[in-house]
Formats: C-alpha cells, structure tokens, sequence
C-alpha cells in the first residue's frame, strides 16, 4: 500500500508552450541597475552572469537506486560524496550532494519535465521524491580573476582552494540569504538562489564588485 500511494503522483509541465513568453528573475533588475559590461572599465576582474530558467530538479530516496537510474538516464552518478558536485561532459547538466538522502540536478531549460517522467518511469515502486523547484531559483554565474575575494567579502564559508576545490558545492549564507555556492570548474563559481532573492544578491554582488570592475554578461 505504500508504495502504491506514493506513487499516485499528478506531474505537470512548467513550460507546455514554448511560444508563451517568460522573464528571468533578474529582468526587472537589468532594466534599473544600468549594470557595466564586462570590461568596461578596462580591467578583468570580476564578470556575472545570470543562468536563467534552467531545469531544477530535487531527487530524493536511497542512493543505490536513485544512482543506477540517473545513469541510465541522464548519464552521470550521483556524487560519491557529501557536498560532491558531478556534471556531465557538456557541462550543462549537474547533479550535486545537498544532505544524505537529497540532490539537486539541473539541466538546461525544456528537459526537466521530461527527465522527470523518465526517472519516475525507470524508478517504478522504488520510494523516492522528485521536485521541480526551477521556477523559484535561478543560477548566478562568477568568473573573472577576482571571483574569489568577491566571494570572500560575502560568504561565511572558506573559498580558499584547499577547502574549495572544483566539484564541491555548500549551502551556506551569502550577505544575509541562503544559498548554494557551487565551483564547476577551476575559474567558474556559480551560486543558486531563491528567485526572491535574486535581486538582493545581484546588487550585493555589484557593490562588492565594484572595485574589481564587475561586469554584467547577458
């Protein structure tokens, strides 16, 4: 019983019309900020970019299973430990260690509906949950030579590479909001966060940036 009660799921398509027009959570932020852009002042220190309406997908369950299934369907393991970051060869899709029993996958725009479908389909009466939390966070992409001591004047975490190497992902508290800091590869942070905070944090970012020449890629 259950496992058939758990399984009696309604899913839905966040986007079923690709024709319906829809705005990341910074675009009002854009239109205000009259933000720089990158290089503008001459130096490489510190480039943003948002990665917006990208796939957001929270899995949950026993990590055999749920490790076997998202191979075979998307490719990639679950990470072989906490806070692990894996992403794929194209690097467009990642699945990441949040706490014992929990992972966070993204994946480009348009394919978490379906993935979502296809593991649930693959996982049958195994006992899992699967989310779609893309339409209330966004990702925040840092590059540049000065990523780091940006990062370092606003989070509480230590970034210093020997603590934060690539492939390593945290939740942790950035100025004064919660929010994951992942490093995919050597010179790239990105940082996922709540789309009402999205805001707050890009601003935060401009001021602390400001003295590195931060720069704003759309």
């Amino acid at each position: 019983m259950p496992n058939s009660v758990a399984q009696n799921v309604r899913t839905f398509d966040t986007r079923p019309e690709a024709t319906v027009a829809i705005e990341s959570p910074l675009a009002y932020s854009y239109q205000r900020s009259k933000a720089p852009k990158p290089n503008s002042h001459g130096r490489k220190g510190l480039v943003v970019r948002e990665r917006p309406l990208l796939g957001h997908l929270i899995l949950r369950g026993g990590a055999i299973v749920l490790d076997e299934a998202l191979r075979e369907e998307l490719g990639i393991n679950l990470p072989g430990q906490p806070q692990g970051l894996v992403l794929d060869a194209s690097g467009e899709r990642s699945v990441q260690w949040l706490s014992p029993d929990e992972w966070l996958i993204i994946v480009p725009g348009g394919e978490e509906f379906e993935l979502e479908n296809r593991l649930r389909a693959r996982l049958g009466d195994a006992h899992y949950s699967i989310v779609n939390v893309g339409g209330g966070q966004t990702v925040l992409e840092l590059s540049g030579e000065k990523a780091r001591e940006v990062l370092m004047k606003s989070v509480v975490y230590d970034v210093h590479p020997s603590h934060f190497p690539v492939g390593k992902g945290v939740t942790t508290v950035f100025a004064k909001a919660t929010v994951i800091i992942r490093r995919p590869t050597e010179d790239r942070w990105e940082l996922v966060v709540r789309r009402s905070f999205a805001d707050y944090c890009y601003r935060w970012l401009l001021d602390a940036g400001e003295e590195y020449g931060i720069g704003v890629a759309k």
